[in-house]
C-alpha cells in the first residue's frame, strides 16, 4: 500500500508539472494582488476581464490542489503503519485514483489559450469552383458541430465564390468556458477532399482543398499587445451585403502587422471604427496562435505563415469517391462513415488529435508544429 501511494504521489506530481500547476498560482497571486489596488475598480471593463480570470484560475487550481493535499495526507498514514487505517487508506487511494483519472482529461486543454473562445476562418485553397464549394462544405460541417455541441457563433466576415461556394469566411465562438479553443485547435491545417466534380461535364473524379484556420479568440488585448508602429490601415468601400451605408463609404478595413505580414479584412461591422475593432480582435488571435506555432515568446521574433492550401499540406482526406473515407494524417483515426463527419460528428476526431496529442513526446509535438 505504500508503493501505490508513492506511485500515486509520483503520478500526481507529474501531472501537476505538466499543468504548470505552479506558474497558475502564480499568476492568480499577481491578478489577486492587482485586484486588491485602491484603484482597481476605475477601469470597470479592465476590473471584470481580472475578476474573471482570477474565477477561472480558482476553478482550475482548486481540484489540483485538493487532490495534491488529499494524497500527501494518504502518505503520512501509511507511515504510521498502522493495521487498523489500511480500510481507510485504501478506500482514501480508489477515490484519489479516480479523481486523477477524470483530472487528467483537463491535461489535454493546458496550453495557454485552451481555455478561450476560438475565431475560425476557412479559405478556398487549389481546385477553383470544387475548392470553393469544399470551403462551404466545410463551413457546414462546423456550424452543424457547433448546434449540436450547444456553442455560439457570429459571422464576422464571408466571401462568396464566382460560380459556388466561399473564397473565405471568418466567423468567431464565443463559448470559453468550454475549451472551445483547445477542442477546435486540432482542426487548423489544409483539408483535403476527393470526389467527383458536380462542376465539371465529363463528371469527373476531382481534388481539392481548402485552409482551416483556428485561433485562440483574444478578449482582452493586454493578452496580445500591438504596436501601432507595426501596423498599416487601409480603408476602401465594401463590396458584400450589410446596412443601408455598404457601399456607400469607405467603411471596409483592411490591418496588415507589418513584421508578419499578416493582414485582416472586416466589412460586415456597420461602422469603419466596429469594422477596424473587429479586424484588431483577430490580428490579435492570428498572432497569438502563430505565437504556439512556431515557439515565439516576443512578437518581434514572429516570421509569417507559409503553409499553403495544396497537395502535401494536408492533415486530414476525406475521400467520397471511389470509397469513403475520412482520415486524420496525425491522430491516425480513419471513418468510411463520411456522411456523419460533414453533418458535423466531429467529436471522435477530436478526441482523437487530443488523445495522440497527450501521448506525444514534447520533442514530437515540436516537429509536428
Amino acid at each position: 500500500m505504500d508503493d501505490r501511494a508513492f506511485a500515486l504521489k509520483q503520478t500526481l506530481d507529474k501531472a501537476a508539472l505538466n499543468l504548470g500547476l505552479e506558474k497558475l498560482k502564480q499568476k492568480l497571486g499577481e491578478l489577486e494582488k492587482q485586484s486588491q489596488a485602491s484603484d482597481f475598480w476605475q477601469d470597470n471593463l479592465r476590473a471584470q476581464n481580472v475578476m474573471q480570470q482570477i474565477a477561472d484560475l480558482k476553478k482550475r487550481i482548486g481540484p489540483w490542489d485538493e487532490l495534491i493535499s488529499a494524497v500527501n495526507d494518504l502518505l503520512d498514514l501509511t507511515k504510521l503503519k498502522d493495521p487498523e487505517l489500511n480500510g481507510e487508506i485504501e478506500e482514501g487511494l480508489n477515490a484519489a485514483e479516480t479523481k486523477l483519472s477524470q483530472l487528467k482529461r483537463e491535461l489535454r486543454f493546458s496550453g495557454p489559450y485552451d481555455d478561450h473562445g476560438a475565431v475560425l476562418s476557412i479559405f478556398a485553397g487549389a481546385g477553383g469552383t470544387d475548392a470553393q464549394d469544399w470551403a462551404q462544405m466545410l463551413l457546414r460541417m462546423y456550424t452543424r458541430f457547433m448546434a449540436k455541441t450547444g456553442w455560439k457563433y457570429r459571422m464576422l466576415d464571408e466571401s462568396q465564390g464566382e460560380e459556388a461556394g466561399l473564397k473565405s469566411v471568418v466567423i468567431e465562438i464565443n463559448k470559453a468556458s468550454d475549451n472551445v479553443y483547445g477542442k477546435l485547435k486540432g482542426e487548423h491545417g489544409v483539408h483535403r477532399l476527393v470526389r467527383l466534380s458536380p462542376f465539371n461535364a465529363d463528371h469527373l473524379r476531382q481534388t481539392s482543398f481548402a485552409k482551416v484556420e483556428v485561433a485562440p479568440k483574444i478578449d482582452s488585448p493586454s493578452e496580445v499587445e500591438l504596436d501601432d508602429k507595426q501596423l498599416k490601415v487601409d480603408v476602401y468601400r465594401s463590396g458584400g451585403h450589410g446596412g443601408q451605408s455598404v457601399n456607400t463609404t469607405d467603411s471596409a478595413v483592411r490591418v496588415t502587422h507589418l513584421p508578419t505580414g499578416i493582414s485582416v479584412a472586416i466589412q460586415n461591422e456597420r461602422s469603419q471604427v466596429q469594422n477596424k475593432e473587429t479586424a484588431l480582435s483577430i490580428l490579435r488571435s492570428k498572432l497569438a496562435q502563430l505565437s504556439l506555432e512556431q515557439h515565439a515568446k516576443r512578437l518581434n521574433e514572429l516570421k509569417g505563415p507559409n503553409q499553403a492550401a495544396e497537395w502535401g499540406n494536408q492533415v486530414r482526406n476525406y475521400v467520397l469517391h471511389p470509397y469513403k473515407q475520412v482520415k486524420d494524417l496525425r491522430s491516425g483515426y480513419e471513418t468510411s462513415d463520411t456522411d456523419s463527419v460533414l453533418g458535423g460528428e466531429l467529436d471522435p476526431l477530436i478526441e482523437a488529435f487530443l488523445e495522440s496529442e497527450q501521448s506525444a513526446p514534447k520533442d514530437d509535438k515540436i516537429k509536428q508544429k
